[in-house]
């Protein structure tokens, strides 16, 4: 093993940690030594994270707020990369990947400045503000959609690698996509990591509806908030509906594999997901998130015949009910689309990136 390390910098989410623990994964398969950098959301997480070593380094978002609060968080942003170019002096890594969001400002300046091999990955198909800032500062772009969009000027240094998915998304990419044989219509609805509150506004409401014979072959898993947990059970036990609630899934890639249709958002990992899985699915982008960016994401499955887009003001009682009485009666449909997804589904993204940036680490290498 190259006892100098690549650098992983990731932010303390689950939408940056997650490609970059199957890239760590790949990386320490190949012998290379890997360490994380991140901030101090990540440190609980951290426990887990296959990393010989974590740095936490201070960071800010100079976004909103008061033009005081703005020149503070450029500050403390200032800070984070003088820290963070002691750490890289100190431990001479051979290369540094970052994974999005503002904690990867300070390790990847850092790295520029001081002549390190980088690679920015963005895993949406519209670049987030931060990784824009730093994409001209790096060696190579690789990108976890295939139509993400960057200025010409920096469209040399895109790499198309696909989103890295955990191990247990490969795992569960294994299954077979269920049949009908008991005449269940297996439902998972998710919103994100926390769950989201128009999925517990609208679906309950929508399920309710259906006629008798078709509601009672649902058997539903959903992601709730926990303080929408009571009058959402409540909705459920009126109506008899067959219900697993809970606020966090930590099987949730099996229960992807488990469903025959999944309702979601539209962030980057959940899209990634469902394709290398290949579930069909109806997304529903958040409408307020940067630059459009989950309705880009959802339009690489869409156009692929294996998703449903539809934008959030569409998203009624009245439109679920009609699409899931549809659905629940097209099975052939959606083995079609199951299948769909499985063909724009990059099973083998982390291994791409690890190429990508062992590559660049060598192409600099003294």
């Amino acid at each position: 093993m190259n006892d100098r390390p690549i650098l992983l910098a990731a932010g303390g989410t689950g939408g940056h940690l997650f490609p970059a623990e199957a890239l760590a994964h790949a990386l320490e398969a190949r012998g290379a030594a890997v360490e994380l950098v991140t901030d101090e959301r990540a440190l609980a997480y951290g426990g887990s994270f296959p990393a010989r070593a974590m740095h936490c380094i201070p960071s800010a978002t100079p976004r909103g707020g008061s033009l005081f609060e703005k020149a503070r968080a450029v500050a403390q942003l200032a800070y984070g990369t003088a820290q963070a170019a002691k750490v890289m002096s100190r431990l001479r890594p051979r290369a540094v990947i970052g994974f999005g969001g503002y904690p990867t400002v300070p390790p990847l300046l850092a790295a520029s400045f001081l002549k390190i091999p980088t690679v920015l990955h963005e895993s949406n198909a519209i670049m987030g503000k931060a990784n824009r800032f730093l994409s001209g500062h790096v060696d190579k772009i690789a990108a976890g959609l295939p139509n993400l969009a960057v200025p010409p000027a920096l469209q040399s240094k895109v790499v198309v690698t696909g989103n890295p998915v955990r191990p247990a998304v490969l795992e569960a990419a294994k299954r077979a996509y269920p049949d009908f044989a008991d005449d269940t219509f297996r439902l998972l609805v998710t919103g994100g990591s926390q769950g989201a509150r128009v999925m517990a506004d609208i679906v309950p409401e929508a399920i309710a509806a259906l006629p008798d014979h078709l509601r009672s072959r649902i058997r539903l898993v959903q992601q709730t908030r926990a303080e929408d947990i009571p009058r959402v059970e409540a909705i459920y036990e009126s109506a008899k509906v067959d219900v697993e609630i809970a606020p966090f899934f930590k099987d949730l890639p099996l229960r992807i594999a488990q469903a025959h249709f999944v309702i979601a958002r539209a962030g980057a990992s959940t899209v990634s997901e469902l394709a290398v899985i290949g579930r069909p699915s109806l997304l529903v982008p958040l409408p307020h998130s940067l630059d459009g960016d989950q309705a880009a994401n959802a339009a690489v499955i869409e156009q692929a015949g294996a998703a449903e887009m539809v934008k959030q003001s569409d998203f009624s009682p009245a439109f679920l009910t009609a699409r899931l009485a549809q659905l629940i009666e097209a099975p052939q449909a959606l083995a079609q689309k199951a299948e769909a997804a499985k063909r724009v589904g990059v099973a083998d993204a982390a291994e791409r990136l690890a190429d990508l940036i062992l590559n660049v680490a060598q192409s600099r290498a003294p």
